[in-house]
């Protein structure tokens, strides 16, 4: 059985799990920098790990492998790569974080497996599907994404349609429960998703962690920093300032 960890909690601010590969890559290292830019401490978590996520103010589910088609009844149609290690500790992650009610950010793979969390399945392979876009690995916000008026999303970035990055082959297909689309492509295709119930969760099919030099990219983090620190002093306020109702009393 693997040891149990737990974030040193004697260290201010706020602490921030980021869920990723064996191996911390670069992106994973650009999230960090992101959640450090807006005063947030990052706290890694590597596949296999037991993390008490009660001890965070805040969770991100990375880019990286594709989620195994199994978690969402499908056989693999495709030859990628797959690491059910991640899997299996992103669903753990993922159960405390909705039982406790802390804030989630997906990126990419971590916006999929969210879905597929909550029911919902995924196209394996995109490619042959998109009609008025290009399928190719794009770094630079050159894909157009239209995002949806009214949204927090639309609060962030200020602007109907933006620019993102493009660096994936699967896609949402199905919705899961208690989301709803809040971004798409010219194709239609999910681009993010916010949630309609429980916890402060969004989405997003693209990497803003290579888009920080952008604005409205660094703002998502920015706030979902803000809903982990009102999630963190929710938590401390005293046993007495709360109704007599409150399921935390």
């Amino acid at each position: 059985m693997s040891e149990q960890h737990y974030p040193e909690d004697n260290l201010p601010g706020l602490t921030i799990g980021i869920s990723g590969p064996a191996r911390k890559r670069i992106a994973q290292r650009l999230i960090s920098l992101g959640l450090r830019l807006q005063g947030a401490r990052p706290y890694y978590i590597r596949p296999g790990a037991r993390v008490d996520v009660s001890m965070l103010d805040g969770l991100v589910l990375s880019g990286g492998t594709h989620v195994h088609p199994h978690r969402f009844g499908q056989e693999p149609q495709v030859s990628a790569r797959y690491d059910s290690a991640r899997d299996t500790t992103d669903q753990l992650l993922l159960q405390q974080a909705e039982a406790i009610g802390i804030p989630v950010l997906g990126i990419c793979r971590g916006a999929q497996f969210i879905n597929v969390f909550r029911g919902g399945s995924l196209c394996q392979n995109v490619t042959p599907l998109r009609v008025n876009t290009r399928h190719r690995p794009l770094l630079l916000p050159l894909q157009t994404v239209r995002v949806v008026s009214g949204s927090l999303l639309s609060q962030v970035m200020r602007a109907p349609v933006i620019g993102a990055n493009r660096i994936h082959s699967q896609a949402i297909k199905e919705l899961g429960k208690n989301l709803r689309v809040v971004a798409v492509d010219n194709d239609l295709f999910v681009q993010a998703f916010e949630n309609t119930r429980g916890q402060w969760l969004m989405g997003l099919q693209w990497h803003p962690e290579y888009l920080l030099y952008h604005s409205g990219h660094r703002r998502i983090f920015g706030e979902f920093v803000k809903a982990a620190l009102a999630f963190k002093l929710t938590r401390l306020e005293p046993e007495t300032a709360r109704p007599p109702d409150d399921p935390r009393r």
